[in-house]
């Protein structure tokens, strides 16, 4: 038995030679259908993004989903890693070795690269200054399927004016102009308009089909005292109230809450804005403690499908879980992971709801994290645990593994971020105490339960908060064009794929 008192199934040196033998014949027929579907057109394009969720994110989720099934996790496999084409993404900015998401989803909807902070909007653009806007705006893959007749959606657990589902329908050179309210910040503001406006008063063919997730202050009047009715205190100054704006066009509906999410019926339903908190949706632990509740990512991905899909042209979506990133920046590896694990639920649910041969399906983060796994655990070792090495035998030793300060550590952990005195409990993610930073040394874990939802990670260099990873990101791909996704590819070149696959112009 391990220490995490899973046992491994029945393994042999049999049984390790046959199933990479299989494993070979399987990829062998994936390739096989990879290669018939080469020249076919992807009535459907579906780009999924785990913000933040880098190489070992995924190795870490695909192990804590294994353990929650009662496996040791190693050898489990989350479900678009079956998916058969895989490449590596490159994700610097023009101006920033590790990049931002404003950055990074630019490139991937335009298919040029850009600099952090900007969204849809080229390097020559100077962020803050709106005046350097005009004559940069880049053209989006979501714009090019709406003028091809196409509907689209976008889905995100983050605020839909964040950098990432705001890169697919707006311009603007910089991410914080979210609302009217931002206008301050900014040079020459009126030379632009702010993020939650541009997705209502959105040009192209008739308008974005589907928008879901949170940041439902941007979209409603600043008015003192919270309206029950609508969810929540907005940030607006111009007196528009935006949601009624899209709820007044014919076969548009508005939600805020799971009741009204459950009420839609996708058949009648033309155009769909669901804005489930006044910032950030909450994390996949949280999920359902504000008023109302809200859906699941997998439940958004299905209901936007099932409208999306009453369009005979076909469809392209964008799903995002915005909040792997925000919980990593908070070295809560519990809640990225719990999130991570509802992203690939979501993955599957999308491939479910559509028909393979005819749906691109591309799965890909835009940065990664300074999270490291690490230690020589021994196998089944909780991934969220401190660290149970083998002895000399190879077998699993009684106790923690100590460092040379005399003291456990855990498998999971970051390269920086903010350093605590002690491991704040049952805190959430975001109720960091700021004067429990330690900047001498490591806390002492003996007696902590590193498994628990509130623990954060110890952390080398000490900043107020943790930072992205510059390396490189993995890129999963299924469906007609999916075997161009291969090597190592520039970030850019993820939107060719797509305009390839679907085309979207002429010469295609």
């Amino acid at each position: 038995m391990l220490a995490c008192g899973l046992a491994i199934a029945e393994e042999t040196p049999e049984s390790w030679y046959e199933d990479g033998q299989a494993q070979v014949e399987r990829n062998r027929e994936i390739a096989r259908k990879a290669a018939k579907n080469t020249e076919k057109r992807a009535k459907n394009v579906i780009l999924f993004v785990g913000d933040g969720m880098g190489v070992s994110t995924v190795t870490a989720a695909r192990i804590y989903e294994g353990q929650t099934l009662g496996k040791t996790g190693e050898e489990h496999e989350l479900f678009f890693e079956t998916f058969p084409n895989i490449a590596l993404s490159k994700v610097y900015n023009t101006n920033q070795q590790t990049p931002d998401s404003a950055g990074t989803m630019t490139a991937m909807m335009t298919g040029v690269k850009s600099k952090a902070g900007i969204i849809s909007v080229n390097q020559y653009a100077t962020r803050g200054d709106c005046g350097s806007q005009t004559g940069n705006e880049l053209t989006t893959f979501l714009e090019q399927a709406e003028m091809a007749g196409l509907s689209t959606g976008v889905v995100s657990t983050a605020r839909l004016t964040h950098a990432t589902p705001a890169a697919t329908y707006a311009h603007v050179m910089d991410r914080n102009f979210e609302d009217d309210r931002d206008a301050s910040k900014f040079a020459n503001p009126g030379s632009c308009k702010d993020i939650a406006s541009q997705l209502i008063d959105f040009p192209h063919g008739d308008g974005i089909e589907v928008a879901m997730g949170g940041g439902r202050r941007s979209f409603i009047q600043r008015i003192e005292g919270a309206d029950p009715e609508t969810g929540g205190k907005g940030e607006r100054l111009d007196g528009r109230d935006l949601t009624a704006e899209w709820a007044a066009r014919p076969g548009a509906e508005y939600v805020w809450n799971r009741a009204g999410f459950d009420g839609i019926d996708p058949e009648s339903t033309s155009h769909l804005l669901g804005l489930f908190e006044s910032s950030h949706m909450e994390y996949e632990l949280d999920r359902g403690i504000d008023l109302g509740g809200e859906p699941s990512l997998s439940e958004m991905t299905t209901k936007a499908i099932e409208i999306l899909d009453n369009n005979e042209e076909g469809f392209f979506l964008h799903v995002e879980s915005g909040r792997i990133d925000h919980a990593h920046h908070a070295t809560n590896p519990k809640r990225a992971l719990e999130d991570a694990v509802e992203f690939a639920a979501a993955v599957r649910t999308a491939y479910e709801n559509t028909d393979p041969e005819e749906t691109l399906i591309i799965v890909t983060a835009d940065h990664s994290h300074v999270f490291t796994m690490a230690g020589y655990p021994t196998r089944g070792n909780p991934i969220l645990g401190k660290v149970v090495a083998n002895d000399s035998a190879g077998n699993p030793k009684d106790e923690f593994e100590l460092a040379e300060d005399q003291m456990p550590y855990t498998t999971l952990g970051y390269q920086n971020g903010r350093r605590l005195a002690e491991p704040p409990g049952a805190a959430t993610a975001d109720a960091i105490d700021h004067k429990s930073i330690n900047m001498s040394g490591r806390a002492d874990l003996v007696g902590v339960d590193t498994e628990e939802e509130g623990f954060h990670s110890e952390t080398l260099v000490p900043l107020g908060s943790e930072t992205h990873g510059g390396e490189d990101v993995a890129i999963y791909a299924t469906g007609p064009g999916s075997s161009l996704v291969n090597g190592v590819m520039e970030q850019n070149a993820i939107y060719h794929v797509m305009k390839r696959a679907s085309r979207l112009s002429e010469e295609e």
